[in-house]
């Protein structure tokens, strides 16, 4: 059996095979998911080759996006991405211009 070593220095990201960050999390939760469907179909009466058929092909499939996503955008780019989902790229105002120019007075 393989001996792999999660390597952390001081002060840097924890990284197993190439994956850094939140990506490792990515990782192993789509392999449990993967794991646990399986067993489901298995236990429901699926046959044993279409089982085993569908989880190598989820498996591949996650561990291909985890490694895709990580090369693409980096230990902190996924975030980023996420988080400029939720700031606006322009802001709209419905106010006409001579009320948005007028002072208030109390």
């Amino acid at each position: 059996m393989g001996e792999y070593q999660v390597n952390r220095g001081v002060g840097r990201q924890v990284e197993f095979q190439g994956l850094t960050a939140q990506y490792l999390f990515l990782f192993v939760g789509g392999l449990a998911g993967v794991f646990i469907l399986f067993v489901v179909l298995y236990m429901s009466g699926i046959p044993q080759g279409a089982c085993i058929l569908f989880a190598v092909v989820a498996a591949a499939s996650v561990v291909g996006i985890t490694f895709r996503l990580n090369r693409r955008y980096g230990p902190h780019g996924l975030m980023k991405r996420l988080s400029a989902r939720r700031h606006p790229r322009r802001i709209i105002h419905r106010r006409s211009i001579r009320r948005l120019l007028t002072t208030y007075k109390p």
